[in-house]
């Protein structure tokens, strides 16, 4: 597991995107004729969770946002990262986690993530871009997922809905359950977050 302190969080992604670099072609690897791709792990009540790496863009220590009215209350609110207003979402009261603390140890992930907007036909829609930020109980490793061991995960009973999860996978002898990250903030968070952001 890492030990990363708030100093600590750019050294580590800057490490990851030289690892990145490494091997590293459209999201995926070869080893031994074997497709990997790399995703960061964390934690969110005591289970470890995975995003495909590529999707994020830093980690940073918590910082207190700045509210913004008429959100629900996983919605902490924005910060400022170089310019870019990033809204600020808190998995663990979007699922209900009863052990919410905010301390040196709580981490905000910053992503990318995708909305599919426009008619339902593929060829017709438009994908557009939007950065978010998570908060997380903490950040634990970098790991290397084989395509062909990832099992899909129907009725999964965990923290976070089944639906927002693509498969789950295991990392040192631990099921890494992996995220949908674009359904997940998508599926009822980003039209509200629309609604109350200035455009």
């Amino acid at each position: 597991s890492l030990n990363i302190g708030k100093e600590g969080f750019s050294m580590q992604v800057q490490a990851t995107e030289q690892q990145m670099l490494s091997g590293l072609e459209g999201g995926h690897m070869m080893e031994e004729d074997k497709e990997v791709r790399q995703h960061l792990t964390f934690v969110l009540g005591g289970e470890e969770y995975g995003v495909d790496i590529l999707r994020v863009q830093e980690i940073k220590g918590w910082e207190v946002p700045t509210l913004i009215p008429n959100t629900p209350d996983y919605v902490k609110g924005v910060i400022n990262l170089r310019g870019a207003i990033v809204p600020v979402i808190d998995l663990r009261l979007r699922f209900q986690l009863e052990d919410v603390r905010y301390d040196e140890l709580t981490v905000v992930i910053v992503l990318n993530v995708h909305n599919h907007s426009g008619a339902e036909e593929e060829e017709e829609q438009v994908i557009s871009n939007k950065v978010v930020g998570v908060v997380v109980d903490g950040v634990s490793d970098v790991c290397n997922v084989e395509l062909d061991n990832i099992r899909p995960a129907p009725g999964f009973q965990g923290v976070i809905n089944s639906d927002f999860v693509t498969g789950l996978t295991t990392e040192n002898e631990k099921m890494v359950v992996l995220l949908d990250i674009d359904h997940l903030i998508n599926s009822g968070v980003m039209s509200q977050l629309d609604a109350a952001l200035p455009q």
